[in-house]
């Protein structure tokens, strides 16, 4: 199976790698900054799961050649236009793309832009992040799953397939039944973590241990499973269960990947996260007030970032 991973940043890097260890056929396809990064030090994988030196082969848009059977597309949803645009050359009539962005409105973009038949369902469960030599860290959390899907539902053989290929990588792969409940339930654990570290700027154990945090979690978590249930989806107990104890446990340095983006100065996913959950509660009639606080603050940020660099 020839598989294109479209990105090498920390879910690509870390899934990618831990392929490229496991023997399997991939070719990452980069920006020319980050070639240029992983042809002069490799790719390094540093997890509790195991680290990893690799020399993985990695091209940009214009040495592109196809088509791959499977496209693992792991970029911002802030990247995902110019991602297609690049990817279009790999794409055959028989390609599965399997996207690993948060929420669900790529879902929709992805099936306009390539045909719905191609576009599987896919969730990473993993708290990874990129280091100052481009290594990917993986120290935060041990879970490290990909799981993925027919958005139909049911396990079809090109599932199988990839289920093979994923096998016996240093992850945790999981071919679902039901991958739009997963990715709904990632979403409400991205959106309460986002949402809650974001708009306090601070990780989970420092807004534990001040008055009125764990409360703040709490009301942020019952808003976004409400809206998921109006959809649904609601989260089953074993998801809220593991839930529950990632965002009421002491001391924990867990925090979103959209608050480093910020803290970074970078760009942020929060319109395709927090805000399309916003308003598909609004539609919905699922009273959200603390969402759209938080959703406020990250579109506040995005707009000065705007402002500034144009001044610049």
């Amino acid at each position: 199976m020839r598989i294109l991973v479209v990105g090498a940043g920390a879910l690509g890097g870390y899934y990618g790698g831990r392929l490229v260890e496991a023997g399997r056929d991939v070719t990452f396809l980069v920006r020319a900054a980050r070639a240029e990064q992983i042809a002069r030090h490799g790719l390094r994988i540093e997890s509790q799961h195991g680290d990893a030196d690799l020399r993985p082969r990695a091209v940009t848009a214009s040495s592109l050649d196809g088509p791959y059977d499977l496209i693992l597309l792991s970029v911002k949803a802030y990247s995902l236009d110019p991602a297609m645009d690049d990817m279009t050359p790999a794409v055959g009539p028989d390609t599965a793309i399997l996207p690993l962005l948060n929420g669900m409105r790529h879902l929709d973009l992805l099936a306009k832009r390539f045909g719905p038949p191609r576009v599987l369902g896919g969730a990473a469960r993993i708290a990874a992040t990129l280091g100052p030599e481009g290594q990917i860290l993986q120290r935060m959390m041990p879970n490290h799953d990909l799981i993925f899907g027919e958005i139909a539902g049911g396990v079809s053989e090109r599932v199988r397939a990839i289920a093979a290929a994923f096998e016996t990588a240093n992850f945790a792969p999981q071919a679902s039944e039901q991958i739009v409940q997963e990715m709904w339930e990632k979403w409400v654990a991205l959106s309460t973590a986002a949402g809650i570290t974001c708009l306090m700027r601070a990780a989970i154990g420092d807004i534990l241990a001040v008055p009125g945090g764990r409360d703040a979690i709490l009301a942020l978590l019952a808003e976004c499973r409400a809206v998921a249930a109006a959809a649904g989806h609601e989260p089953r107990p074993a998801f809220m269960d593991f839930l529950m104890g990632v965002l009421t446990k002491e001391g924990s340095m867990l925090t979103a990947s959209m608050l480093r983006d910020m803290e970074r100065g970078g760009p942020t996913e929060g319109e395709h996260t927090l805000g399309d959950l916003t308003e598909r509660a609004d539609r919905m009639g699922v009273p959200t007030p603390v969402l759209r606080l938080a959703r406020c603050h990250v579109a506040a940020y995005d707009v000065r970032r705007a402002r500034e660099h144009a001044a610049a």
